[in-house]
């Protein structure tokens, strides 16, 4: 029966994506043969068997708690590969496990429950029903579920309380600005209490204020709730930002997977190495990158201020200018792990404004 390792421990993955590839198209399990076989191309596939590749071959795990942001062009294949988790979209070939359960063996009436108690999506263009009230919509994972009306609006009054929109539930969709009503979207996901939250683009229709204000609503609610988060983005700003670890897609194939100071410092292709090219590095890149790690004769004055790995390039260049000599960088421990001089931290900002 499945459900029964919905509350795996964190040891395990939330989710495990492993091998999935998405063609679409009549031929897709013979142009899936041509392509192991015969190393096609998307181009190929499209002339030889009238298909189209959306996800090739794609694989990584999710950690329980962790927002992990999947980013990439239009048309990399981002939004089509976040559907099959919830099985909007059924795979070609591969298999998606998330808390211990295979999303592909459910039934239909088990994969009716699964999105309805365990999983739940936030999609770009609000998805609200325009003859229902805020608490309405808010409410109907509630109302599918079978909880009474009471035990619904309770709930629902608590979540849009959670996203700041206490007093507009009896408004309807129509009278509320779109930065309203995506948090209008995000209280009806978070109403079910899922397990896993799968966000699609969510903030890309915003104003930049409207979004960054969400962007930072939905970091303090992420902290709180503990959700585990697959995020959809095209914007490396808003992944680096928001997202604990980021998976950058092109063409439907996987390019890396890294934390934002990773893929940052660490690029693995061209492709990549354009994408972060105009991130600034000031507040992605920490202590632990950069330092030159210690030895047993490292020896500082006892006035050397002292930092911890995980603080910020940019605290770093602020207390350098203060201060002569180099900065010293301590565990929890206060061991001396190693030691930045002004001279690495200037050639980690040059390399950071480079384009070619």
């Amino acid at each position: 029966m499945p459900f029964e390792n919905s509350q795996a421990g964190a040891d395990t993955p939330a989710i495990v994506i492993k091998d999935v590839w998405k063609i679409f198209g009549d031929n897709a399990s013979d142009a899936l043969a041509a392509i192991k076989n015969e190393n096609l191309g998307k181009s190929e596939v499209l002339s030889q068997y009238n298909c189209v590749v959306g996800v090739a071959d794609v694989s990584f795990d999710v950690k329980h708690g962790e927002i992990f942001c999947v980013m990439g062009l239009s048309g990399s294949g981002k939004s089509t590969l976040v559907r099959h988790i919830n099985r909007l979209l059924e795979p070609t070939a591969g298999s998606i496990i998330v808390n211990g359960d295979d999303v592909m063996a459910f039934s239909q009436s088990e994969l009716r429950r699964y999105r309805n108690e365990h999983i739940a999506m936030v999609f770009q263009n609000f998805a609200l029903m325009p003859h229902r009230s805020v608490l309405d919509n808010i409410a109907m994972p509630l109302e599918i579920r079978g909880l009474n009306k009471n035990q619904r609006l309770e709930i629902a009054r608590k979540n849009l309380a959670m996203v700041e929109l206490g007093g507009w539930g009896n408004k309807f969709a129509h009278e509320l600005s779109g930065g309203m009503q995506q948090r209008v979207g995000l209280a009806r996901a978070l109403a079910s209490d899922p397990e896993v939250l799968l966000m699609d683009e969510p903030f890309s229709a915003l104003d930049p204020l409207i979004r960054r204000q969400l962007q930072d609503e939905f970091m303090k609610l992420s902290a709180v709730m503990n959700k585990t988060t697959v995020f959809i983005t095209h914007d490396l700003d808003e992944a680096v930002r928001i997202g604990d670890r980021i998976a950058i897609m092109r063409d439907g194939r996987l390019v890396q997977v890294g934390t934002p100071e990773e893929i940052v410092m660490n690029p693995a292709d061209d492709y990549v190495a354009d994408f972060v090219a105009g991130i600034s590095r000031l507040k992605v890149v920490k202590a632990h990158a950069v330092m030159t790690p210690a030895t047993a004769d490292t020896a500082l004055p006892d006035n050397t201020p002292t930092f911890d790995p995980e603080t910020s390039l940019s605290a770093l260049i602020t207390a350098a200018i203060a201060h002569d000599g180099p900065l010293r960088i301590a565990d929890n421990n206060g061991s001396t792990v190693g030691t930045i001089n002004k001279a690495s931290l200037l050639k980690t900002v040059i390399e950071g404004t480079e384009t070619s």
